[in-house]
């Protein structure tokens, strides 16, 4: 099937095929690349673009949610994403952990 798809779609770009979806009804949009994310209209008139600051890489981009919900606002400021490891010692404490568990767990190269 997938094969089949690809034949008939490789024939036309892809605007002919959005437009061609969303007028029979199918809502669907383009798989964007990273710089036409930041570049989409719907991303700018939402608003989503954002600079986040990292410690270590700097300042850099990045595109947030597109659905506020009352009850859960978007934050003025959106934080980087986490370094690998960077909470585990929050998340194993709350799950019960003591600082000697984890301590061993570092130790056999668990976390």
């Amino acid at each position: 099937m997938n094969d089949g798809l690809a034949e008939i779609t490789k024939a036309q770009p892809s605007a002919h095929w959005i437009e061609a979806l969303n007028m029979s009804g199918v809502p669907c949009g383009p798989i964007n690349t990273i710089d036409k994310t930041f570049a989409e209209p719907q991303v700018q008139h939402l608003g989503i673009a954002r600079k986040v600051k990292h410690d270590q890489l700097g300042e850099y981009g990045v595109v947030g949610q597109p659905i506020n919900l009352s009850d859960a606002p978007q934050p003025n400021f959106l934080k980087p994403t986490p370094d690998t490891g960077q909470h585990s010692d929050e998340i194993l404490t709350d799950l019960g952990f003591s600082a000697s568990d984890i301590s061993e767990l570092r130790d056999k190269g668990v976390v």
